[in-house]
């Protein structure tokens, strides 16, 4: 856990979570991050009992990135307040399937969570919630016909990166439940990028991890207008 870890003192703690590593735990009963960081404070600080962690923000379990939790009430009271506010900026790495028509833009629409398949879709603004996102193409590689693409998240709605990029017909390449790959290939989304506000020192406190995939791709340089 300790090689994970990008920064940590009395009130929060910001680590790595590795793709397919449940936030919580969930029907599996495999490790999840709560337990495996609880386990990590107990023996760091010698704690008899329960540990205090507060999930204040998701990230899919296919999905590795970063991401913060709080050590304190006070902490996760504050951090929660800033994501209901949009105080907290979360920008994702996404390698997906085809070329883009622009360099950037926004993508708007309203989503839907359907408890039962676990599953979102896109449906109409009088029923679903909205979904905002921005996107930049870092690169494209023609010889694998990916895009690489910088997503800065506006809204945090279920499965929204990969519901919005399937419906415009770029799906993240892994994506197993809305794309068009097959199983065995991990999801190419990533948590590269988390800005919020110390929540005791009101400090501005930006944490990165770029994995290796995207740093791959990123090297390639060829973007969309080339020829």
């Amino acid at each position: 856990m300790k090689n994970k870890i990008l920064y940590e003192d009395n009130h929060v703690i910001v680590v790595v979570k590795d793709p397919n590593i449940p936030v919580q735990e969930d029907e599996s009963k495999d490790i999840d991050m709560l337990t495996l960081i609880k386990d990590y404070l107990k023996e760091k600080y010698s704690k008899p009992g329960n540990v205090y962690l507060g999930l204040v923000h998701r990230l899919d379990r296919p999905v590795g990135g970063v991401m913060v939790f709080a050590k304190t009430s006070k902490a996760a009271s504050r951090l929660s307040g800033q994501i209901r506010e949009f105080g907290i900026s979360k920008k994702y790495l996404a390698l997906v399937h085809g070329k883009m028509d622009k360099d950037y833009g926004t993508l708007e629409d309203y989503i839907i969570k359907d408890e039962k398949t676990y599953s979102s879709k896109i449906v109409g603004a009088d029923i679903g919630k909205k979904a905002l996102l921005d996107y930049r193409v870092l690169s494209y590689d023609k010889r694998s016909d990916m895009s690489l693409l910088e997503i800065d998240l506006q809204t945090g709605r279920h499965h929204q990166i990969r519901v919005q990029l399937a419906n415009i017909n770029h799906p993240v390449y892994g994506d197993q439940r809305y794309g068009r790959d097959k199983v065995g290939i991990q999801i190419y989304l990533w948590a590269s990028k988390l800005t919020f506000i110390h929540p005791t020192k009101n400090e501005i406190m930006v944490f990165e991890n770029i994995p290796n995939w995207a740093k791959l791709y990123k090297k390639k340089e060829v973007t969309i207008n080339e020829t």
